[in-house]
């Protein structure tokens, strides 16, 4: 819960924009100011003040007890102009909170945390339970002094600066290790314990199970990721207690599809119970992975038979790969989770002009892998491989990487070893409509062109389709130097179903700096002043041109009512 304190009408009126736009994680606080922060302080895990940054100082002082649990405190000027990250920049999240007030009450956000300052990623922003020198290796990281990277355990993480030699140390690990002088030590989530348990099995020593399991492996439990078991104890007690103490999921699984998996030690007891021949050791090696701790049994003081099982396997870990949409070239069309994807990228693939117009956004340390024109099967290899190896991948094309872009061969290289994410971007075509008026209203669809990669045939039946389906089109890659027959043709299937007079938009290098756009008609376009960076947007029978705006109507009703008796 983030906590709204103001102290005047102005910063009221802000408070109240905030609340406004997240009502369900904020709580205004009202009463004298003094109070409104004590209180807010210890109910709230951050907080946003409109206040003078020396008043905030001075109410929190005495409430400061360790950053590890303080709450973030973001603090806005009077004049909204504003947005300082004061206190937990990164354990209370306030630097984030400052970027989000800042972007939705328009303020500029102040973040003068060092790592952010420099754009090195910080130690315990990771994601991951961290221990050791956090600010002795930080200090070496801003200061430039070599770093070493040694990861135990492969992990998609973002460039941090660090090499294979250096006095500080950062250790990627699982192991119940202590970190040495100058290093930290960086634990991923590896480790899947398998359990499996009899009817009533206590808590306790389901629990003392996989804790002696864990240490006498000599494997971190801040490694563990999830218990796993068969989906008939799902219910069970003691195996839910346990997850819940240990603070990781229970994750479930068919008695098929345990049957399936091999195992060193299966048995008849588990089989006949429910329905696999193993339930500890399948469960955890359901994903794949090395085993570490065979099934082992539980001990119990007074002597009678163990009533719960376990195993415990280290999965590799997956790495990652972003398809990321850069929208159509304006840098304020470029979403904000795209850009948050670009600087967490270790490893950036891309275009080489589609790498220039976002290489200031990313970390120090990214490896850019870039390419030219004709090359795009190959960046998506590339990609791919690089995930493969347990980076963090972003690949980039422009517009949205799903439409013509870079999305279909990536996913045509990938298999389920790696995890994507795709991020959206906004297409050529809608940056184009936006432009011109409103011709998407109602049903539209893109059509590329080219023949590189498509038959004309092929093309030329879904041109025909649409036109006789009456639907607006939007043609990319209309005309190049050695395709200028195209366009004329696909012009003159839709003149057999459209009157002359329909509305067509042309938008060149839509959202650049050198943007130029114009409305024109069926009959009149001339395509010899269309290139391989214009998008041509052909409009439907109800499309009209309305104040020099391309607007196509959201129902024909609405056409109807317009064109009424006059």
């Amino acid at each position: 819960m983030i906590g709204l304190i103001s102290a005047t009408a102005a910063g009221a009126a802000a408070r109240d924009r905030l609340a406004a736009a997240w009502p369900d994680r904020v709580r205004v606080y009202d009463g004298p100011v003094g109070d409104a922060v004590r209180r807010a302080f210890t109910e709230c895990e951050q907080l946003v003040c409109f206040l003078a940054t020396g008043a905030v100082v001075r109410l929190i002082a005495p409430l400061l007890g360790d950053k590890t649990a303080d709450p973030g405190v973001v603090c806005v000027d009077e004049g909204g102009r504003f947005a300082v990250s004061l206190v937990g920049g990164h354990g209370g999240g306030a630097n984030e909170l400052a970027r989000e007030v800042g972007e939705l009450l328009g303020a500029e956000p102040v973040v003068t945390t060092a790592t952010d300052a420099v754009g090195v990623p910080g130690l315990d922003t990771l994601g991951l339970p961290v221990e050791g020198d956090v600010a002795g290796v930080s200090r070496a990281l801003l200061d430039g002094e070599p770093v070493a990277l040694r990861a135990e355990v492969a992990w998609p993480l973002p460039p941090l600066r660090a090499g294979a030699e250096g006095a500080y140390t950062i250790r990627v690990t699982d192991r119940l290790v202590e970190p040495s002088e100058r290093e930290v030590v960086l634990r991923p989530p590896s480790l899947v314990v398998g359990v499996g348990a009899s009817r009533g099995a206590p808590a306790d020593e389901v629990l003392g199970l996989v804790e002696s399991a864990l240490r006498d492996a000599g494997l971190s439990p801040a490694s563990l990721a999830e218990l796993a078991t068969v989906d008939a104890k799902a219910d069970e007690p003691g195996i839910l207690e346990a997850a819940e103490r240990l603070g990781v999921p229970l994750v479930t699984r068919s008695a098929d599809e345990l049957a399936v998996v091999e195992v060193p030690n299966p048995s008849d007891a588990p089989l006949a119970a429910v329905g696999t021949p193993s339930v500890a050791e399948a469960a955890a090696l359901v994903g794949g992975g090395e085993l570490l701790v065979p099934k082992r049994k539980s001990e119990r003081a007074d002597g009678r038979p163990a009533m719960a099982t376990c195993a415990v396997v280290r999965r590799p870990g997956r790495g990652r790969l972003s398809v990321v949409g850069l929208g159509p070239g304006a840098r304020d069309l470029l979403t904000p989770r795209a850009k948050a994807e670009l600087r967490r990228a270790s490893v950036l693939v891309g275009l080489d002009q589609y790498v220039d117009q976002i290489r200031d956004l990313l970390r120090p340390g990214t490896r850019i892998l870039q390419s030219g024109l004709g090359a795009e099967e190959e960046r998506a290899r590339t990609a791919v491989e690089e995930a493969r190896k347990g980076q963090a991948v972003t690949l980039i094309g422009s517009g949205d990487a799903g439409v013509y872009a870079m999305a279909s061969p990536a996913l045509a290289e990938a298999s389920d070893d790696i995890d994507v994410i795709g991020v959206p971007g906004v297409t050529a075509a809608l940056a184009a409509a936006a432009i011109l008026g409103a011709p998407l209203g109602h049903d539209h669809v893109s059509i590329s062109l080219s023949d590189l990669h498509t038959p004309w045939e092929v093309i030329e039946r879904r041109v025909r389709a649409a036109a006789g389906a009456d639907i607006v089109v939007t043609f990319y890659n209309p005309r190049s130097r050695g395709r200028d027959w195209q366009l004329p043709k696909a012009l003159a299937i839709l003149a057999e179903h459209r009157a002359p007079t329909t509305p067509v938009g042309v938008v060149r290098n839509a959202s650049r700096p050198d943007e130029s756009s114009r409305l024109t008609t069926l009959g009149s376009l001339d395509p010899a002043t269309v290139d391989m960076m214009t998008v041509v947007t052909v409009g439907n029978t109800a499309t009209r041109d309305i104040a020099g705006r391309m607007v196509t109507p959201r129902g024909y009703r609405w056409q109807a009512s317009q064109e009424g008796p006059r």
